[in-house]
């Protein structure tokens, strides 16, 4: 069974995005975006809302990015050979190859996707997150914090509700930034997760 992973920049207190919707500030060197591409690379699907599937499109055209690096152009490759589920109910169409467009976020049919999945499935964005989260869909965490504080902005993880965490992995890179990776323990029966 696939596991469901949220893999998220955030800031150090806890935002994806500033105020103005801005996420220039989380922008990996060349050393956490190699690092990146390997903890991506078993990814089969992206889950996306309409936001974070509108700032990762560009990675379907990665020629028109300037200074492309070798890590960005490998990681082109493997969001192009990845499927994507975006979900929305603004958005009329969507722009880039092996792309679908489903109006609502519905648990049990990512349910199924995981079952059936030969690679792992990753949530992208804050909304579309915290409705995983709530239901008690993710498996992993995957949070690369950043040296910074917002302040303001939209926030990485649900304000509401507990979850108790396994730490399973770690790395510091020499930029600051700090990869952490937690597996969230299947919840008993009427208790919090």
């Amino acid at each position: 069974m696939a596991k469901l992973i949220y893999f998220t920049p955030t800031s150090l207190d806890g935002y994806i995005a500033d105020e103005a919707g801005d996420y220039d500030w989380a922008a990996p060197d060349e050393e956490a975006f190699a690092f990146i591409n390997d903890v991506m690379r078993p990814i089969g699907t992206y889950l996306y809302g309409r936001k974070m599937y509108q700032t990762m499109a560009v990675w379907d055209t990665p020629e028109v990015i300037p200074d492309r690096t070798p890590a960005m152009l490998d990681f082109a490759r493997m969001w192009q050979g990845a499927d994507k589920i975006v979900y929305s109910k603004s958005l009329e169409t969507v722009a880039t190859p092996k792309t679908r467009l489903e109006r609502e976020f519905d648990p049990q049919a990512v349910r199924e996707l995981k079952a059936r999945s030969p690679l792992n499935v990753s949530v992208g964005g804050p909304t579309l997150a915290t409705n995983a989260i709530r239901t008690g869909l993710v498996d992993e965490y995957h949070l690369l914090v950043v040296p910074t504080m917002l302040g303001r902005g939209s926030r990485v993880l649900p304000s509401n509700g507990r979850t108790r965490l396994d730490l399973l992995d770690e790395r510091r890179f020499a930029n600051g930034m700090v990869y952490l990776r937690y597996h969230a323990p299947a919840a008993a029966p009427g208790s919090e997760r």
